[in-house]
Order: structure tokens, then sequence, then C-alpha cells
């Protein structure tokens, strides 16, 4: 048996994923990220009736909503948790092949990022289509602390630092000290949910149709959590709700900024929860140091001062925020002792 694990480790590269609702990165122990991919398959049935990849990442993201009926585009993760098991399976297969190759004997270690709070059930549905997938060993590493660890937080220190990280599923915060979360929280409003809510606010005021796509690019392209010096403005088009032809309108940034409220007022409570919650000790580390923002939700504009304003601290976004916790969960690569010490390895 030892020499077999002496083959797999030379033949293997150890990954970390950043298994994420909208985006999938995957990092490859002294490369680096190798993968930065939407989290979207398609399939399509066989003769023999069974599902095969048509297309995974950017490509299959391009046939969202634009597929004939023997061909499915799915997003297989859904707020933070994967919601088609086979799907996900496929999807990291996939990954790992493109990354190792398809020898009989290029099973990697994998450390994957999985929200907070994730159930016995969950967990084990990601760490076992992780396995299935045909990695060698799974260590899963809570998102708060991988978040903190990618934007440099020092986190085995006894200070407290917190972090609040905006995916597409989900919302985790997370106050962090001597190597470990002690309080966090998880929430499942975040880039899915502004979409939506940027979805369901242009068919109520304009009775204009649009989809996911469209939502998330005025999310991107004209987003805003305050009140500009100068309204930004785009043209969106859509198919009439009454009229049931094609039409567009002028959509600004001052619509969308009425239209995200709510989820981003959810957003903030969750924040004012976890700090209710933080001993005083760390409580003051927090108030020197202040809030880093994680994650794609973070560079709506004017969220940081959103923040700051509702919880009267100091609020940072981290330097590439949307690959801090990709990069924590690859630094994790290199503490696969540690994640055996913890809770973090089911």
């Amino acid at each position: 048996m030892g020499i077999f694990k002496k083959i797999f480790g030379f033949l293997s590269q150890d990954m970390a994923i950043d298994l994420g609702t909208a985006n999938t990165i995957v990092l490859v122990k002294g490369r680096g990220i190798v993968i930065n991919e939407p989290s979207v398959v398609a399939v399509k049935k066989n003769k023999m009736g069974q599902d095969e990849i048509l297309a995974v990442g950017q490509e299959a993201k391009d046939m969202v909503g634009k597929t004939p009926g023997s061909i499915k585009a799915i997003r297989p993760m859904r707020d933070g948790v994967i919601a088609d098991f086979h799907t996900t399976e496929m999807m990291i297969e996939y990954f790992i092949k493109k990354v190792n190759g398809s020898g009989m004997f290029s099973a990697p270690r994998i450390v994957i990022c999985v929200p907070y709070g994730l159930t016995q059930v969950e967990r084990k549905a990601v760490r076992e289509s992780a396995l299935n997938a045909g990695a060698r060993s799974v260590y899963l590493i809570e998102e708060p602390m991988a978040a903190a660890i990618g934007a440099g937080l020092p986190v085995t220190e006894p200070n407290g630092n917190l972090v609040v990280d905006i995916g597409g599923g989900t919302t985790e915060i997370g106050v962090t000290s001597l190597g470990g979360l002690v309080i966090s929280k998880s929430i499942r409003v975040a880039g899915d949910t502004l979409d939506a809510a940027i979805i369901d606010y242009v068919k109520k005021k304009f009775n204009l149709l649009i989809g996911d796509r469209v939502a998330e690019n005025l999310k991107i392209e004209i987003g805003t959590a305050v009140k500009l010096d100068e309204e930004l403005k785009t043209m969106v088009k859509g198919r009439d709700q009454i009229e049931g032809i094609l039409a567009s309108v002028e959509i600004t940034s001052e619509h969308i900024r009425e239209a995200i409220s709510d989820p981003l007022h959810q957003i903030a409570e969750a924040l004012k929860s976890v700090l209710e919650q933080t001993p005083p000790e760390l409580a003051g580390d927090i108030v020197e140091n202040g809030i880093v923002l994680t994650g794609g939700g973070s560079l709506i504009r004017g969220l940081d001062k959103y923040l700051s304003d509702v919880v009267k601290l100091p609020v940072f976004i981290a330097d590439e925020p949307l690959l801090a916790v990709a990069k924590g969960t690859g630094s994790a690569l290199t503490r696969l002792d540690l994640l055996q010490q913890t809770n973090y390895e089911d």
C-alpha cells in the first residue's frame, strides 16, 4: 500500500477548489490559479439516455437561456450548496481531468471551501462529489476563514479580525482569532439575491422582463449602494409583459440602488448581529483594525461606505476581493496537517 501512496503522491497535484455559486476557481499547489470559470455545466443526452458534458464554465454560461430542448445549461450550485449532485460531480471531475490529466493514478488531494454552517448532510455531499470525481482525499475549510486568510489578515494571532465575504449564493461573516472562527454567520443573501431583486424591480416599475445575465450586467455596470454625485445610465432591452413586444428602457444607478436596498439592508443587519455577539476583547481589535470586505459583491459601488455608515466602523475592500476565498483555500494546501486537526475535515 505504501508504494501506491507514493505513486499517487508523485503523479497527482494537490488542488484547492473554491466551489462558488457563481464561479469555480481551482488552484494547484506550486502553480497558483489554473482555472477561473463560471459554475455552469451544459449537458445533453447521449444515445444511451445519459447526460454527457457539452461545455463547462464560460462556454456553458454563454448558452444559458439560449439552448434547444436537447441541451440544458445547469448551475449546479445554489445558495452556496450543491443543488444538483450529479452535475456538480461531473463539473469537479472535468476540472480535475483538465488540471491533472485522465491517467489512472492522477487522484489529487483536494481542499474545498464551503459556507459556514453547512449541515453535515451538505458537507457530506460536497465531499462525496469530489471523491466520486476522482479525488484521493478531501478536506473542507469554511469560507469566512478562507476569505480572511486570502485577504491577508493575521488569523493566527491573538487579535480579532472581521471579514465579510459577499459571494454569489451566500454572505459569510466571520471573526477570526488564534487560527479559528470565534463567531460566524452565513446568510443566503448575496449576488444572486441582488440579481433577482433587480429583475423584480424592473418588472414592476417598467413592465419589462429581463433575464439573470442582464440583471447581473446592470449590477456590475451601474449598481451602487449609495447615492452618486453623477448618476450612471444605460439602456436595457427586454420583453414588455403587457404588450408582449420587445422594448427598451433607460435604467439609472438610482433605480438599481432602490432595487437592491432591501438585500443590502439584510447584509448590514447580519453584520450588526455578529458585532453584537463579539467578545469585548476582540471588539476592541475590530474597532482598531476595521472590517474587510471580500467577494464579488464587495465591488458594488459605495458598499464599503454604506456598511461603514451603518455600523460606525471603518470598512475596507481587500486587494483582489474576487480571489480572496480562492487564495485562502489555496494557502490551506500547505497546512493540511492543521486541517486534519480541526473540524474542517469530515
